[in-house]
């Protein structure tokens, strides 16, 4: 078994390649730190036992998710963000056990052949951990994965081929490998690092297959769209009215608002209908809107394709955003936090129906806001034969910080790994219109108010990355813990067969 670094070593080493990460991400973006990040966080793990490897891989968890999402108070306060960067760093520790388990059922019997596959069991358990966490609690939250960080690296087009998840598998990878090879003085990991290295940054983009393109009008009203904004109703739309008035009259295919633009229900309001009707008609385009509408007892997140025979197309948010779009449990959590709870009043439903409309026969995929992160929406829609995306947000809640970038860098990897353009329109910012290669065609500039009419391409043709999408993440997962569980069994056998030659040698 490797022999671990003293404990305090791999502490302070874990809280400073922890809060390093974040720097991989945007705002600054540099990328290659990710790749030292993860080493010095595997480099913590070897050789550890379980309960100090949860301490270390915990202090790891919180130098980064403390770090990273500092965004999440501008919104209510520092308890949403303590509890949600607090649970993230408990599973990422809780993942670091696995990794120092892995590491310690792989090396013990090294003449086995294990140590030439412990890299890959390493990069397994780090997409089980991301995976894990992008799907619980409460749908998850699968924002930083590591395969963000490289949108703006040699390695991006990889992900047209591998996905986002096999990009996070690649670069572990190659950290686990490096790593490996620098501890052991061994030439055959070093080789792996060498070769997924050089494979990933060669890797071309998968070709879609252009075909035609579409007249988008997008508009950033950036009105006063933040949850605690100071607004009268209709301030909103009115903004987003002005905003969109140079546009009118210069042909267009689609106008897009950003979510969030239409303040009060098309559908119970004849007022905004009203006004609805007058922009379609003005604009001479269908308009893809958003707002809260009522169905019932439920409400929803809404986009909505109005036409000039009216609201003809709609699609409901499928993931709302806990503790923001309503409160799973209320009940509970209000026994803890009743006025912090009691600020949120909105209590939206998940969508069922597909994301994606149709615009004079050319099917656009959609994702509301944080969907975008959720492979299962994105996939949902290129299944159905997307030929573009369009994002609508409301970065509003978070003026000031670097997530209207994270979440750009995403939608930008989502133009990558599905090779079709992608249309991010936000309330605030950063609003852009992305080529498939993840290159901004057109953008505004965020906390300005603007308006653009884009030629915007669009594309045909499946990536691989995109039918890998719904399985990937859970097949490397299950694999991983298979072979997790085979290897330790195995481990175990021999035990019992070197106890007996033993025994039997001493009788």
């Amino acid at each position: 078994m490797s022999t671990a670094v003293p404990l305090p070593v791999a502490i302070v080493a874990s809280a400073i390649a922890g809060a390093a990460l974040d720097l991989a991400y945007p705002e600054l973006g540099w990328w290659p730190v990710a790749f030292a990040s993860v080493t010095i966080g595997l480099w913590t793990l070897r050789g550890r036992s379980l309960p100090a490897a949860f301490l270390v891989a915990l202090v790891y968890g919180a130098a980064f998710y403390f770090t990273h999402l500092v965004w999440v108070s501008r919104f209510l306060g520092p308890i949403p963000w303590v509890a949600l960067a607090g649970l993230e760093s408990l599973l990422f520790g809780a993942g670091g056990m696995l990794i120092a388990l892995a590491y310690r059922v792989m090396t013990s019997r090294s003449r086995c052949g294990y140590s030439m596959i412990t890299p890959a069991l390493i990069a397994g358990v780090w997409v089980l951990r991301e995976t894990v966490m992008g799907t619980f609690p409460y749908t998850g939250f699968p924002w930083a994965r590591i395969g963000f960080t490289l949108t703006q690296s040699p390695f991006a087009e990889a992900a047209s081929w591998v996905g986002t998840t096999g990009l996070s598998f690649l670069t572990v990878l190659i950290c686990a490998s490096s790593l490996d090879a620098l501890a052991h003085r061994r030439r055959r990991p070093g080789a792996v690092a060498v070769l997924a290295l050089t494979a990933t940054a060669l890797a071309p983009l998968f070709p879609t297959t252009q075909a035609g393109a579409i007249r988008v009008g997008w508009v950033q009203g950036n009105g006063p769209s933040g949850y605690f904004d100071t607004k009268a109703p209709g301030d909103i739309m009115r903004a987003q009215e002005g905003a969109t008035a140079p546009l009118l009259g210069r042909g267009m295919d689609l106008l897009v608002w950003p979510e969030g633009a239409v303040d009060a229900d098309p559908f119970q309001d004849a007022d905004v209908t009203d006004r609805l009707d007058r922009l379609v008609a003005d604009a001479g385009a269908p308009v893809l809107v958003n707002a809260a509408t009522v169905r019932g007892d439920d409400t929803f997140n809404t986009s909505i394709l109005w036409t000039s025979a009216g609201p003809q197309q709609i699609h409901d948010k499928a993931n709302p955003v806990p503790f923001g779009e309503y409160v799973p449990d209320r009940w509970f959590y209000e026994a803890i936090a009743p006025d912090l709870i009691g600020l949120i009043q909105r209590e939206y439903t998940p969508g069922s129906n597909t994301p994606l409309v149709n615009v004079g026969g050319v099917p656009v995929g959609l994702a509301i806001c944080f969907d975008v992160i959720y492979d299962n929406v994105i996939e949902d829609s290129a299944a159905k034969g997307a030929q573009l995306y369009v994002f609508q947000t409301n970065n509003a809640d978070f003026r000031g910080t670097d997530e209207n970038l994270q979440q750009l860098a995403i939608a930008r990897m989502r133009a990558i790994e599905t090779g079709r353009s992608i249309v991010n329109v936000s309330t605030t910012g950063t609003s852009q219109v992305i080529r498939p290669d993840g290159t901004p065609l057109a953008e505004l500039a965020v906390n300005t108010q603007g308006a653009n009419v884009t030629e915007v391409p669009l594309y045909t043709g499946t990536t691989p990355a995109v039918v890998l999408m719904p399985w990937i993440g859970w097949a490397l997962s299950m694999g991983t813990v298979l072979m997790l569980l085979v290897t330790t069994a195995t481990r175990q056998q021999r035990a019992g067969e070197d106890f007996r030659f033993h025994e039997g040698n001493t009788l």
